[in-house]
């Protein structure tokens, strides 16, 4: 409690936190001073859907994992096939607890064949890394957290390809989905994924190496990236435009969407549970769910009459009340309330009409499919 209260006071900073503080609307988030926004959430949020944006997320954590039996103890410890990914390949995942509640969700890529790395949430940086470190000991594996160690931004948006190849020493055309390499960008050494958070075509980008103390490397990445992004209208983002992406596009947010209480298959995150995996930690729990069937399912609404939806506002059906939003806003591509919430798995169905209670009136909505937008319009998988 005492740290807590300590960092609430003294927050910690990112490598770029000259640069927020000067051009950032700032707040405290994940014991992190970040931006919110700078422009304004929402030309940072239609930057991103339409051209470029980078944010700053050196908040997150990160962590290596690597040994002769590194492959086994992330099966271990994890729901999906970690055999599945080749050396340069990434995949989304959760770690579950022994009754199958989801502890956090994650990227994992695999380095090389006995080292892996792992990006997880802010918020769940110390719990994690305490959780990892506990399950490893019968195991020969090494866990580092390089959290502290490492910058990381994402690059999102249609055009990011074209802005970074600019400055790359590596044909990032190579790179596809849910791969990763090596290459220098301005000049320095980078780590890049093609993952992200928006639900659009993008980079995470690690500088190693680079303590927020020595920052010379990140600030240098960071402004090329800027410079080199200029012709195609790149937006520095904050974290408000992070959000609201994030849920147009149907991405959970921990501690919101998903917790301990709450397991993937409920969250409809089944396609990282591999259940023909022989042992890992909430198997037993997922598999008699998947035989009994799911009470609740995760939801998006889409507002048919005006106002918007908000974390713990009310869904309510035939004059009951059935569920609770765990996100909501207002999205900027369709300028209609959106919200992602859990209900009875048989109001679940797409087209569903259900009424959420929007402080003291009730608006009507409909239960939509993920994302929201028109993907063919926008997204990765959107039609050049």
């Amino acid at each position: 409690m005492m740290e807590d209260n300590i960092l609430k006071k003294n927050p910690k900073k990112t490598h770029l936190y000259k640069f927020h503080v000067q051009k950032g609307r700032m707040d405290v988030f994940a014991d992190f001073e970040m931006p919110m926004w700078y422009k304004g959430i929402i030309p940072e949020h239609l930057a991103v859907r339409s051209h470029v944006g980078i944010f700053d997320v050196t908040h997150m954590g990160r962590m290596v994992v690597s040994g002769p039996e590194a492959e086994t103890f992330l099966n271990y410890i994890t729901s999906n096939n970690v055999s599945a990914l080749t050396p340069l390949s990434a995949h989304y995942s959760t770690m579950c607890n022994e009754q199958g509640g989801i502890k956090d969700d994650f990227v994992l890529s695999r380095l090389e064949e006995e080292r892996f790395f792992m990006v997880y949430n802010a918020s769940n940086r110390k719990k994690n890394y305490g959780w990892i470190v506990s399950h490893s000991h019968s195991f020969d594996v090494e866990t580092i957290d390089v959290s502290g160690n490492v910058a990381m931004f994402a690059v999102q948006g249609p055009e990011t390809e074209q802005t970074l190849q600019k400055i790359s020493s590596k044909d990032l055309s190579k790179i596809g989905r849910f791969k990763c390499g090596w290459t220098e960008l301005a000049g320095i050494k980078t780590f890049i994924s093609r993952t992200g958070y928006t639900g659009e075509d993008g980079f995470e980008i690690f500088v190693w190496d680079t303590p927020s103390t020595r920052p010379k490397k990140a600030v240098k990445v960071w402004n090329e990236i800027l410079e080199s992004g200029k012709e195609f209208g790149i937006e520095p983002c904050g974290l408000g435009a992070r959000d609201t992406l994030r849920l147009e596009t149907g991405m959970c947010l921990y501690g919101n969407d998903i917790d301990e209480d709450i397991t993937p298959l409920e969250a409809r995150l089944g396609f990282v549970v591999k259940l023909q995996k022989r042992e890992f930690i909430g198997r037993n729990a997922l598999a008699k769910q998947k035989v009994e069937g799911i009470k609740r399912k995760r939801v998006g609404i889409y507002m048919l009459e005006k106002g918007v939806p908000r974390s713990n506002y009310e869904v309510w059906k035939n004059k009951r009340k059935i569920g609770i939003v765990t996100s909501g806003t207002l999205s900027p591509v369709l300028k209609r309330g959106i919200a992602m919430a859990y209900v009875p798995t048989e109001y679940a169905t797409e087209g569903e009409e259900v009424t959420v209670k929007i402080r003291d009136r009730f608006a009507k909505g409909k239960i939509a499919k993920f994302p929201f937008y028109d993907p063919l319009k926008y997204g990765y998988r959107r039609k050049q």
